[in-house]
């Protein structure tokens, strides 16, 4: 079941086949040589990040008026870095308070576990959290090849955990993340249950992994699907420069829910061009096969995340206001 009322053409538009056709042709043979460089030389991937967390940055605007306010606490268990995205206080509006009963967004950034952060995904945080009447946590977890799995793991869930100890309610709380962010969230999922802690009232996904060997999304771009954004067998490197040795089978890398869980009504949102199509699909299917409601979007012609180019893209902001719009009726 699609929320979308107005569903775009099979093809996309005009605009996102016309990003499309250039960064296939800029992104994906630059991802496919660093690819290549990382298993010989993991600290290239170090070097590069941050010329490539300046251009995502650069194309993902903030809005004007958003107000960003740094965390760098420790818990009891250890360190919560990331920054609350909100209004500027010139139109009223502060740190969201839990006293208040509103809700928050509780944000888990791409991509791929060794490039990005809360930085990075400024701007789709604040349009997301902005049109939906919102305050946004976005959570900056460690990442690889200087760390391993699961750390990025044990961070989101630490962080989440800490929304609950400033004193939000779990019912207050909705999860969101993209990518990467999309499996830390299941992962968060299953901690809670396994703790018995609140489980969040919603969840948001773009894009979200789902199999973090990235067999599948390899599988998927074999088949014939080309991802205008993502080379799966050059991701991959990526990937294992995050999950090293790790048994792809662990309850941790490939998370399982189950009926006995009380799981947040969810909205996945996916391009029908990526190759990361597939997880998005098992994630969908994982939550209902566990009794949770979960709707699935799959929207034409547009690739990985595409929700972070509102330039260049009208498919961009629409699919926001949707996830708004789910947001705040959450």
């Amino acid at each position: 079941m699609s929320l979308l009322e107005n569903p775009p053409t099979a093809r996309g538009s005009l605009r996102a086949r016309a990003f499309n056709d250039y960064i296939t042709l800029a992104s994906r043979p630059m991802m496919a040589v660093l690819g290549r460089g990382v298993v010989a030389a993991p600290s290239l991937l170090t070097a590069a990040r941050p010329g490539v967390n300046r251009g995502l940055s650069a194309v993902s605007p903030v809005p004007r008026g958003t107000r960003i306010t740094p965390v760098r606490e420790w818990s009891g268990t250890g360190r919560v870095y990331g920054e609350w995205v909100h209004e500027h206080p010139a139109f009223g509006s502060r740190i969201p308070d839990p006293s208040t009963g509103r809700k928050v967004i509780y944000y888990l950034h791409g991509s791929g576990y060794v490039i990005c952060s809360s930085r990075t995904h400024r701007g789709l945080v604040a349009r997301l959290g902005r049109r939906a009447g919102v305050g946004a946590f976005s959570v900056d977890y460690r990442l690889g090849p200087e760390y391993q799995w699961p750390l990025g793991g044990d961070d989101a869930i630490r962080g989440y955990r800490w929304l609950l100890d400033q004193g939000f309610e779990g019912s207050q709380i909705v999860v969101a993340g993209d990518s990467a962010g999309g499996h830390l969230a299941l992962d968060l999922l299953a901690a809670n249950h396994r703790d018995g802690l609140p489980q969040p009232s919603a969840m948001v996904l773009f894009s979200p992994l789902y199999d973090p060997s990235f067999q599948m999304a390899c599988a998927l771009e074999d088949s014939g699907v080309k991802d205008p954004i993502i080379n799966a067998h050059a991701a991959q490197y990526f990937l294992r420069m995050y999950t090293g040795d790790a048994d792809p089978d662990d309850p941790r890398m490939r998370v399982q829910l189950s009926p006995d869980m009380d799981l947040p009504r969810t909205l996945i949102q996916v391009g029908a061009r990526e190759v990361m199509a597939d997880d998005a699909r098992a994630i969908h299917r994982v939550i209902t096969e566990a009794g949770g409601t979960s709707t699935l979007q799959e929207w034409p012609g547009q690739g990985h995340v595409f929700q972070m180019f509102p330039y260049f893209t009208p498919e961009s902001r629409e699919a926001v206001h949707e996830a708004a719009s789910f947001v705040a009726d959450a």
